[in-house]
């Protein structure tokens, strides 16, 4: 399949088309046709999820399985590939370094298992050293693709990813808060008795124990959270049903690998919707884990804020309006963070 062999920055694609177009021609005249190329590394419980979740949303033609165990990746993509027929059309593929070159994306989900009980920033010692290697295969290739990272503990091996790259600021995301931020959606919903797409809300701050309810930031049908409240009457003690929520999204995945072992599902769909903002520039809101550079007053950390989230990744940062309290909560966050990454510096 031929691919354009010019500069990607000469291109731009039509929000929900698919179609690939080169605006400096006449008229806007179409140029040929590319297929957007996901490769996922990592074919374990998060990437085949995510690998699924993605085949069937339609935005990707082309999805490329790299793993350390080849046999794993293989029979991931034997299985996808038995599915076919019931999905849009994509390729799926065992993938390789070669694969890189050409991607749009690159989804790194590889990395050691959360263990029950065991925290996200427990995992740094025994994935920092996984991510480092993927980055350099990734910054060897030339590779034009945005970098998406999802392992854990995600804020420290996004900047970690950046720092190996050698990326811009934006190039590389983690997948941060989406998912925290949509179970704070989900309980809202529950808790107020409204439909989860009619509520609004973000987690900020690291994806982990430090992250912070923006609760100052949640709408409810455009209606803030303090105004929606005074009218619901469902709540009784107002701060207190607020903390009972902040701490059960905090603690969710905690939950769920006590039950199961491990957090796939929705994760692979949280994933699904971050590659394809970028994949088909929506340029969606999106609460990723990014390099903050003077923005909510933190500088030189990876956390998550919400980011207009397109073609180029995470294109710019949005400072909404927090109160001092969350402000110094999200300091509070960055802080812990830098305090970890200063550790792996002296180790």
């Amino acid at each position: 399949m031929e691919r354009y062999a010019g500069k990607r920055s000469d291109w731009s694609n039509e929000p929900g088309t698919g179609k690939v177009f080169n605006p400096g021609t006449k008229n806007g005249a179409q140029g040929p046709w590319s297929a957007r190329k996901v490769v996922i590394v990592g074919a374990g419980a998060v990437g085949a999820t995510f690998a699924y979740a993605l085949a069937q949303s339609g935005a990707a033609d082309d999805i490329a399985l790299i793993d350390a165990n080849p046999d794993l990746a293989k029979g991931q993509v034997l299985d996808l590939a038995h599915g076919l027929a019931f999905l849009p059309a994509v390729r799926i593929h065992v993938g390789s370094l070669a694969d890189y070159r050409d991607a749009d994306a690159i989804v790194i989900t590889a990395g050691a298992k959360q263990q029950p009980g065991e925290s996200r920033l427990a995992l740094l010692s025994r994935n920092a050293a996984i991510v480092k290697e993927i980055a350099r295969g990734i910054a060897d290739a030339d590779s034009p693709a945005a970098i998406i990272v999802t392992t854990n503990p995600v804020d420290i091996l996004t900047y970690i990813v950046l720092k190996e790259t050698g990326r811009a600021p934006g190039r590389v995301i983690g997948s941060g808060t989406v998912l925290d931020s949509f179970r704070f959606r989900y309980l809202l919903s529950q808790k107020c008795g409204v439909d989860v797409h009619n509520v609004h809300a973000f987690i900020l701050g690291e994806h982990g124990d430090s992250e912070v309810a923006a609760w100052s930031m949640t709408h409810i049908a455009g209606i803030p959270i303090d105004e929606y409240c005074a009218s619901c009457g469902r709540c009784g003690d107002r701060e207190a049903q607020r903390k009972k929520i902040a701490d059960e999204v905090r603690n969710s995945a905690y939950h769920v690998i006590d039950y199961k072992g491990a957090t796939y599902f929705a994760i692979g769909l949280a994933l699904t919707k971050i590659v394809a903002a970028v994949l088909r520039n929506q340029r969606s809101v999106l609460p990723v884990s990014t390099l903050l550079q003077g923005e909510y007053g933190l500088n030189d950390i990876c956390l998550s804020v919400p980011c207009l989230v397109g073609r180029a990744g995470a294109e710019r940062v949005i400072e909404g309006r927090l109160v001092d309290s969350e402000l110094k909560a999200l300091a509070n966050s960055a802080a812990i963070l830098k305090q970890t990454l200063a550790q792996i510096g002296k180790g």
